[in-house]
């Protein structure tokens, strides 16, 4: 029987027997024992286990902020070791979103600032930016906060401001890391609907890490990780 063009396109992102080792000699820890995983673009992956799993581990070389020591990771079926140092970059900036539970924002500077960090390292004219961070703060329900600092926010509003920075450059994929970790329940749930309405309507691919079950609900699929390797992968019948 012939292929199809829709199968023959590979996944968004594909791991191949990746292992990561930090330290070396007696020092070595293996962080991940020769994970196998592929996401097709669109999907919401929840990446849960215990601490020392390999889940963050997991995450940073997803997003380009690590590289395994063995193994291969494609983006788009390329393969990102080949890549440049340069090449890397500009994958991370035009291709890649990241939302981290400490929010990471600049303490004196406004939200707009704040949303517009991105674009300024893309070189993007200071019309346009001011423009795309607008309705991006719109979009995550931050109309008319645009001049206030992050300490005059609260912590789901901050949030909010780091996802809006996260998603002012139309990436293909947003990788959140503990992305409620420090938000209450109420704030939590909020977060969450506001993810998966960006996964919905505008078809991001969003990959996230997180220990709590009631968040990992929101995703389509549970991935978890065991000793550095994956344990099970499983697609949910029913979202939150």
């Amino acid at each position: 029987m012939a292929m199809t063009r829709k199968q023959l396109k590979p996944p968004l992102i594909a791991l191949r027997e990746v292992t990561k080792i930090y330290g070396t000699g007696r020092a070595a820890m293996e962080a991940l024992r020769g994970v196998n995983l592929s996401i097709e673009a669109g999907d919401f992956v929840a990446v849960m286990g215990p601490s020392g799993s390999g889940k963050s581990t997991c995450l940073n070389i997803l997003g380009c902020l690590d590289t395994p020591s063995r193994g291969a990771y494609f983006f788009q079926g390329i393969e990102v070791g080949r890549l440049s140092r340069n090449q890397r970059a500009r994958l991370r900036r035009h291709y890649l979103g990241f939302v981290f539970q400490g929010f990471n924002l600049l303490n004196r500077t406004s939200a707009l600032e704040n949303v517009e960090l991105p674009l300024i390292y893309r070189g993007i004219p200071a019309a346009v930016r001011h423009a795309w961070a607008r309705n991006a703060l719109a979009a995550v329900g931050l109309n008319g906060w645009e001049h206030h600092t992050p300490g005059e926010l609260s912590g789901g509003q901050q949030q909010r401001v780091a996802i809006a920075r996260a998603i002012v450059t139309q990436p293909h994929v947003l990788f959140a890391d503990e992305p409620t970790g420090n938000l209450d329940t109420t704030r939590s749930r909020e977060i969450m609907e506001l993810l998966t309405t960006f996964n919905r309507d505008q078809g991001i691919t969003i990959v996230m890490v997180t220990h709590e079950a009631d968040m990992a609900a929101y995703a389509k699929r549970i991935v978890h990780f065991v000793d550095g390797r994956v344990a099970s992968d499983q697609r949910q019948t029913e979202v939150a």
